[in-house]
């Protein structure tokens, strides 16, 4: 049973922009323009798909954009159980400029009603029986409490099946004290949940062992251009790649979510998983298009990395 969960209450579609500048205040013309089917879940799926693991795709869909969402998965190979709302699923706006700005303009997404949760909440727990980890992604739907991801850790506790969190904010926060088996906060995100600004690696290392020691099992901090951080029972891991030119950077995260899930189903090594992910996330970062990995680029980049142990 080696198909993946993947769970998205807030997607989107991204619609990517390229220009030359970008003036606040003024008229501004893009260069080019391309709509994604993104959402922070949503990228894990495709990125799966892409590397062909068997995925089950849940949430929230809405409107036109949610259908172009959905078919978007199915063309890829997705199995979607989408829980069809009212609203109309937000769109996003990602635009890069040739003097290296990259602006994004997130919208809030629509309301969720109570009896839309709870069809979505009947469905989660019927797919988990037949996966074998829920990777769970990005903000909640409006309408829905901060304990929401805590709720959705427990229920799938219960059927033995293993989540991997990737949010931010208060329902992150909340998520951490059903304690899932894996988190990937990057460093500002750290940050919140440590309460403090955090200077260094040093200080990653320190933040990251304490929420282990609380009981998370796989700790992976993705730095930027400055690497992926794991903790786990192991040790602390570390891996970078060098010589990379980004062109956008939207998706990186999920990316790394997507290739530990994958390294999960494969029975890798925690070295293995880091380099993958580091991989993985690094090429995804030379193509416009979010959660779209160049495998050759990526299987180049794996071959010349070397993970750094730090301790353990």
């Amino acid at each position: 049973m080696d198909k993946i969960l993947t769970v998205t209450l807030n997607p989107a579609v991204d619609k990517t922009y390229t220009t030359q500048s970008l003036a606040a205040g003024q008229v501004n013309r893009m260069r080019t323009a391309q709509n994604i089917a993104g959402g922070k879940g949503v990228n894990v799926t495709k990125i799966l798909r892409q590397y062909g693991c068997e995925v089950a795709a849940a949430g929230f869909l809405g409107g036109y954009t949610g259908r172009f969402i959905e078919e978007e998965l199915k063309r890829r190979g997705a199995a979607c159980h989408f829980v069809q709302i009212g609203g109309e699923t937000r769109c996003n706006m990602n635009i890069l400029a040739d003097d290296g700005y990259v602006t994004e303009i997130l919208e809030p997404g629509p309301q969720v009603s109570q009896q839309e949760q709870a069809l979505f909440l009947e469905q989660y727990e019927a797919l988990l029986a037949g996966c074998r980890l829920a990777a769970i992604s990005g903000s909640a739907a409006e309408g829905m409490g901060d304990d929401i991801y805590q709720r959705l850790i427990i229920m799938a506790r219960e059927q033995g099946v293993s989540v991997y969190l990737d949010s931010s904010g208060e329902s992150m926060r909340k998520g951490l004290l059903a304690k899932p088996y894996f988190i990937k906060p990057n460093w500002k995100e750290l940050e919140y949940l440590a309460g403090h600004k955090i200077a260094d690696r040093e200080g990653i290392i320190e933040e990251a062992q304490r929420l282990h020691r609380e009981g998370i099992a796989k700790v992976v901090v993705s730095m930027g251009s400055k690497g992926l951080l794991s903790v786990t029972d192991r040790g602390v891991l570390y891996a970078r790649a060098e010589g990379i030119r980004a062109v956008n950077t939207v998706g990186s995260g999920d990316s790394v979510v997507a290739s530990y899930a994958m390294s999960a189903v494969f029975g890798e090594s925690d070295e293995k998983a880091i380099l993958r992910a580091c991989a993985i996330s690094a090429a995804n970062v030379t193509t416009l298009e979010s959660a779209c990995i160049p495998m050759e680029t990526a299987a180049s980049l794996m071959n010349k990395m070397v993970v750094e142990k730090i301790a353990g």
